[in-house]
């Protein structure tokens, strides 16, 4: 009997360690050949945002190759437009750098002076320390140096023809790869499947996938119309309070709200940044923070609860993490994928027999479930199933 659990139990840790290395072994297949799965990875995840629509047109008589072109032009369309809609003031925005970081360092010269005094005041012995105006001329006329543009050497020119060559590469796979997607649709997934599969395992995987595809779609499709709305009214205020370039800021919030938790709090240090640079008194400086507050509040306590629903919420801690290492491991497309890579596992862990564990790790924290009377009601009825 000793024998027997001595061999179940090594057999458990093989196969513990099987895993771990089989996890490695993808893990480092994907981080040293990410520029041939990057692409894959965002053709899959615009085949989830788009596939809705392209299925509703389908359903209506268009060819699924007709609505997979017609949809992808679209969307490439508005981000086109957006991008040439918010370009202007940005690059505006930008050229004023120099300008907006000699008025930090004027609006921070009373607290780089008050600092010195503590530290001449703390260490009497030491040397005297230089002038604050000297500090912040120098730290001013440095950080317009940096900005100024440069001449681009013959190495820089080639490195920058490299990149643009594959940036160009990349994007022309992710679209080709993109319509392949839509246009296929579910009947080449259940081809596929069945020539990967028994009946039964193909008939359960082509309906997590269809789950997947309509959750997913339906989740983020819901989540553009709200950061829409949400951006608007960013820029809506940015307006009414006089703030400088309010449609970029309304962008800004409309984009950066796709990451939940760290997205809003980006955005709101942003803003009272720009706020502090653009206005004297503290009043003005404070109300732009306080009313993109209230709107992310509303935003994500009333709002989306009501249009998307609960079920789909994410841990924040998972979510911060998911954004670190995604950026870690793929830069800022490991960013962009991270919060879909959540979302769909947390659906297919809702699809799945064993899933519940991991829909639940996923799942924010539910403070009710570890009530004191609820923890003794769940042991009791424990109990008498065990007696039972």
């Amino acid at each position: 009997m000793d024998d027997l659990r001595a061999r179940v139990q090594r057999r458990r840790a093989s196969e513990v360690s099987l895993r771990v290395l089989a996890a490695i072994a993808v893990g480092a297949v994907l981080y040293f050949g990410h520029a041939a799965f990057i692409p894959v990875a965002l053709a899959v995840l615009f085949w989830l945002l788009l596939t809705t629509p392209v299925e509703a047109l389908h359903r209506r008589g268009v060819p699924r190759s007709a609505a997979a072109i017609l949809i992808l032009l679209t969307f490439i369309g508005l981000a086109g437009g957006s991008l040439n809609l918010i370009w202007t003031p940005a690059q505006a925005w930008w050229v004023s750098a120099p300008r907006t970081l000699h008025t930090i360092e004027r609006k921070l010269r009373p607290v780089s002076r008050l600092v010195e005094r503590i530290e001449l005041l703390s260490d009497r012995a030491g040397q005297i320390a230089q002038p604050s105006e000297d500090g912040a001329g120098s730290a001013s006329r440095a950080a317009r140096a940096a900005l100024q543009s440069s001449p681009v050497s013959g190495s820089d020119a080639l490195t920058l023809l490299d990149v643009t060559r594959t940036a160009l590469v990349a994007i022309v796979t992710v679209v080709i790869l993109t319509v392949f997607l839509l246009a296929g649709g579910p009947p080449m997934f259940a081809r596929m499947s069945a020539a990967l599969a028994s009946d039964v395992q193909s008939a359960r995987m082509l309906k997590v996938i269809d789950a997947v595809r309509q959750e997913v779609g339906r989740y983020y499709g819901s989540i553009a119309l709200i950061n829409l709305a949400l951006g608007l009214a960013t820029a809506g205020i940015a307006e009414l309070l006089g703030m400088p370039n309010p449609l970029l800021w309304g962008a800004v919030a409309a984009l950066f709200n796709f990451v939940p938790y760290v997205g809003s709090a980006t955005t709101l240090v942003l803003l009272t940044l720009v706020a502090f640079v653009s206005f004297d008194t503290i009043g003005r400086v404070l109300a732009v923070p306080s009313c993109y507050l209230a709107l992310a509040t509303i935003e994500g306590q009333i709002v989306q609860p009501l249009v998307v629903g609960r079920r789909l919420e994410l841990n924040p801690i998972i979510v911060f993490l998911a954004l670190w290492f995604g950026g870690w491991f793929w830069g800022i497309c490991g960013i962009v994928i991270a919060i879909p890579t959540l979302v769909t596992l947390k659906v297919v862990a809702g699809h799945s027999r064993g899933g519940r564990p991991l829909q639940e790790f996923l799942s924010p924290n539910d403070l009710s479930r570890y009530h004191p009377k609820q923890v003794g009601a769940s042991l009791a009825l424990r109990r008498e199933r065990g007696s039972s």
